[in-house]
C-alpha cells in the first residue's frame, strides 16, 4: 500500500464514522450511538463521542482525501494523523473522565485506538518507502 492509498483509505473511515456518529447522536440510525445524554453517546457501543467529536472525525476524512491527490499531500496528512492522535491519546489518558479539556471525550477505548491510528499514520509518514514512480 502507498502512503497516498493510506490517505484514501483513512479518509474514508474517518469521514464514514463521523457521519455515522453524528447520523446515530441526529437520532437516524437507531442501535448505532447507545447511552445518550446530552448530546454523548457510545458509537458502536464502544467509543465514547460527541457531535463535536463527529465533526473532527468528518474533517479528519475530508483532509485525507484531498491529500490522496499527491504524494506530498499524504505524507503530511499521515504525518498530522500521527501527530494528532498520539496527542490525543495521551490527553486521553489524563482527562479518565468526562471530556477532554470540556470538549470532546477520549477516555476508554477511544485511548487505544487513538494510539493504533497514530502508530499506523506515523509508519506511512515517516517510515513506508513508496514505490518509485515511471
Amino acid at each position: 500500500m502507498t502512503t497516498r492509498t493510506f490517505a484514501l483509505i483513512f479518509g474514508i473511515v474517518f469521514l464514514a464514522i463521523g457521519v455515522a456518529g453524528a447520523a446515530g447522536l441526529a437520532g437516524y440510525a437507531p442501535g448505532l450511538v447507545d447511552n445518550m445524554d446530552d448530546g454523548h453517546g457510545m458509537l458502536l457501543g464502544m467509543f465514547a463521542v460527541n457531535q463535536l467529536h463527529n465533526i473532527v472525525h468528518i474533517l479528519f476524512g475530508i483532509w485525507g482525501l484531498l491529500a490522496f491527490r499527491s504524494l506530498g499531500g499524504a505524507t503530511m496528512y499521515a504525518r498530522g494523523v500521527a501527530i494528532i492522535y498520539a496527542v490525543l491519546a495521551v490527553l486521553g489518558l489524563v482527562y479518565t473522565d468526562g471530556d477532554a479539556l470540556g470538549l470532546v471525550p477520549l477516555h476508554g477505548n477511544d485511548v487505544y485506538l487513538h494510539a493504533a491510528l497514530a502508530v499506523i499514520a506515523a509508519y506511512f509518514g515517516w517510515m513506508h518507502r513508496n514505490p518509485a514512480t515511471p
